[in-house]
């Protein structure tokens, strides 16, 4: 037989059987209808059970400024004071792309669950509020080291369960209820979305979130230029003390022989003893207030802009399945895995028939 007889064999069994399955989902139709309809019906019950999913959205503009360029002006004035203003740094590990991580860690979770808010006007934690609408108490009561658990206190002395609810409840929240994107990568905007059953916890919970990490992000960036900052001011405030005593001393001194014997110098040691510490004093106490202004130019160059351009506004965003869209969805689903039972349990009977 030739290659081209069997092809065309071939192609009229693939038509006669699916002919066949036609036919047979045909005698079938008020077992597909009913598929459909039981379809229908459990798309609506969920459509009416299910709970709206809100979600809260942030969008803040992220800008870090150029070190290098922002203070190669300085540079010259600064290498004479004898301070590196690393002009050639380029980023560090805390760069513009780590932030959308640390939105994610567990620490800064953790800050914004055990932080408190106002609800209704009560003051609760938000951990608190999300256990008591998820209704997770209820599920721990056969557990009496969980039961009347409490989150108060100093998190580094939280228990191993508290430990671990704790863990739980980050881990749903990266995976589900949290994301953090960049909706254009050319762009510096950074957006936050909460998402959950509770529309005041989403949007207390945003709203907690952005300002922890905003703010430990800015403090951590800039910290070791702070702290700079903080040692030269004490420097700067100590010498002016000493340069404030030494001058005090030289009044004492010329105050202490007014008419001094000009034949007798040893009269004059003590105030021109004070004077050498006020010179040096002075010079000192110059050197530092300018490393101290320069310092203080390199933090503000350092610091990131972080400017809210949205925070979530009530009502939310609400992603609720509707009663049309549920039924819709419940009978398409009905009528597909209606026919696959009855295409499959056919093709089980025929195999059976032929063994």
């Amino acid at each position: 037989m030739s290659k081209g007889k069997a092809d065309e064999i071939s192609l009229k069994d693939f038509i006669n059987k699916i002919l066949s399955i036609s036919r047979y989902l045909k005698t079938k139709w008020l077992v597909i209808l009913m598929g459909g309809i039981l379809g229908g019906v459990l798309g609506l019950a969920y459509a009416l059970i299910s709970k709206p999913l809100y979600t809260a959205s942030s969008t803040f503009v992220l800008d870090e400024s150029n070190k290098g360029a922002g203070l190669s002006q300085y540079a010259s004035l600064a290498s004479m004071a004898g301070i590196d203003l690393g002009g050639s740094s380029s980023g560090g590990i805390f760069q513009s792309d780590n932030i959308l991580e640390l939105y994610k860690s567990r620490l800064m979770i953790e800050k914004a669950l055990l932080s408190v808010a106002n609800f209704d006007g009560k003051r609760q934690q938000l951990i608190e509020r999300y256990i008591d609408f998820n209704h997770l108490r209820k599920k721990w009561l056969e557990d009496d080291r969980i039961g009347n658990i409490s989150f108060n206190g100093n998190s580094d002395n939280f228990t191993r369960v508290q430990d671990s609810i704790i863990t739980s409840i980050v881990k749903l929240f990266n995976k589900r209820l949290l994301t953090v994107s960049k909706p254009d990568k050319k762009i510096s905007i950074i957006r936050v979305d909460v998402m959950n059953k509770d529309e005041l916890f989403a949007r207390e919970f945003n709203i907690k979130l952005v300002d922890n990490v905003n703010s430990f992000y800015s403090q951590t960036k800039t910290k070791k230029s702070y702290q700079s900052v903080r040692v030269l001011q004490y420097q700067a405030d100590s010498v002016k003390d000493v340069l404030n005593r030494s001058i005090n001393g030289v009044a004492s001194a010329i105050d202490a022989a007014p008419n001094a014997n000009p034949t007798l110098q040893i009269l004059r040691v003590p105030s021109q003893r004070r004077q050498v510490d006020v010179q040096a004093s002075t010079a000192i106490y110059g050197e530092i207030v300018k490393n101290l202004e320069l310092s203080k130019m390199s933090l503000r160059q350092e610091t990131p802009l972080i400017q809210l351009i949205d925070s979530p506004v009530l009502p939310l965003t609400v992603d609720k399945v509707t009663k049309v869209k549920g039924s819709a969805i419940g009978i398409i689903v009905g009528f597909f895995l209606t026919i696959l039972t009855l295409f499959i349990r056919k093709v089980i009977t025929k195999i059976m028939r032929n063994d």
